[in-house]
């Protein structure tokens, strides 16, 4: 049988432009325990591509959104502190900026275990989360968060607005890039949205990707790589747009764009004319920059195994730290296993006793650096470096360095 030709998820043209290609890897998310890694893992294509048309960066929906988003999801957003403190200041913003208050109400899409919507509910704004994982629900609604379990879309919202009314905020942090259908999705923004209302949607952002060479972030939980250029048509489609835009350090470079009903009327900041332009002084807009980016995610794998072999070679001891998804990318793309690192830690205790899915790594509790005390750690949540960095300073006591992979290898004392 002939193998059709993908399309692009968002406008539907064909895809033919390869983004990035990084050969076969097993789901990011589903961490193996040690009593079934034996049986062998299940690995699919990873390649994204680039749609000539509307320039959206994606990989093809080879793996449904079930076996990423379900009840054994172990990825639970509580557990970075510096995670929950970008939620805090989130909530105080947006509060003073939308004037919101006890006849308010809040709508967060992918709101996992509540960390952000507790800060509403802690000041007494009506708030609804909706998150597919069962699990993650749980530990919402222990924190009060009142949560709907199951995917979102336009059937959903509609549900949704005639059970709890329309929304006056829509928050959707870093669930945009793990929707396969992304019209069905943001037509149930659209839905649910009062007029007047605002969503904000905060992604890693395309551009920083490309110039940070941050090829780990690409795995099948993230199906679309995203800029405001690739964003403007799907919006327009569903009678929204995007009116503001701020930057944010989140995940080695994000946007938190502020989008409306196109029928209010709300005019451009120039903050957001400001991303246009550099998103298209970026070359993001010519297909060509697509084309080339391949290129530097090899250069890169060759720097990552230069930094490592020498030390290893030497006798050094190497663990990780951290078993965030860009892990799985960054370790099975490079061929790094259980003979380049000792094992790694993680907070999570929904993690430790698991396996880095494709490695065979071994993750365990934080307190195994101290007990085995490794002559280099190597940061693989490189985004949350300075926290780590900061939250480890006692390794410091027996001489360990940190080795940061992305954008390029650095050994730091």
């Amino acid at each position: 049988m002939t193998r059709q030709q993908p399309t692009c998820r968002s406008c539907g043209a064909p895809l033919s432009t390869v983004f990035a290609d990084l050969g076969l890897s097993p789901i990011s998310n589903a961490f193996p325990r040690a009593d079934t890694i034996a049986t062998g893992e299940h690995v699919w294509p990873l390649k994204a591509m680039a749609c000539d048309r509307c320039l959206l960066v994606q990989i093809e929906d080879i793996v449904g959104r079930d076996t990423h988003f379900n009840d054994d999801y172990a990825y639970f957003s509580s557990v970075s502190s510096s995670w929950l403190d970008h939620a805090k200041r989130y909530v105080d913003m947006a509060v003073d900026r939308f004037s919101l208050t006890a006849a308010s109400h809040v709508v967060e899409v992918a709101s996992n275990d509540g960390y952000l919507l507790r800060h509403f509910v802690a000041r007494g704004i009506p708030s609804l989360g909706v998150d597919p994982a069962g699990n993650c629900a749980v530990a919402a609604k222990a924190w009060g968060v009142k949560t709907e379990v199951g995917f979102f879309g336009a059937d959903m919202a509609r549900h949704l607005a005639a059970t709890y009314g329309k929304a006056d905020l829509m928050v959707a942090n870093n669930v945009l890039a793990h929707v396969p259908d992304l019209d069905d999705f943001v037509a149930g923004f659209a839905a649910l949205l009062k007029t007047e209302g605002t969503i904000t949607f905060e992604f890693p952002h395309l551009m920083q990707l490309v110039n940070g060479a941050q090829f780990d972030t690409i795995y099948h939980e993230h199906y679309s790589y995203l800029t405001e250029i690739a964003l403007a048509p799907l919006f327009d489609r569903h009678g929204l747009v995007a009116y503001d835009v701020e930057r944010i350090q989140t995940h080695g470079g994000s946007l938190r764009l502020f989008v409306g009903h196109k029928a209010t009327g709300q005019r451009e900041t120039p903050a957001l004319r400001q991303l246009i332009d550099e998103e298209r002084r970026a070359g993001l807009d010519d297909i060509a920059t697509y084309w080339a980016f391949m290129a530097s995610v090899q250069a890169t794998k060759r720097a990552i195994l230069s930094c490592l072999i020498p030390l290893k070679n030497a006798g050094a001891t190497i663990c990780g730290y951290g078993a965030p998804a860009k892990a799985t990318t960054l370790l099975n793309y490079c061929g790094i296993g259980a003979d380049f690192l000792d094992f790694t830690v993680d907070r999570s205790p929904e993690k430790q006793g698991r396996r880095i899915p494709g490695t065979g790594i071994e993750i365990l509790p934080p307190e195994a650096i101290s007990k085995y005390r490794p002559d280099y750690i190597l940061i693989l949540p490189w985004n949350l470096k300075d926290e780590i960095i900061s939250q480890l300073a006692y390794v410091r006591e027996w001489g360990c360095r940190f080795i940061v992979p992305i954008p390029e290898p650095t050994i730091l004392d």
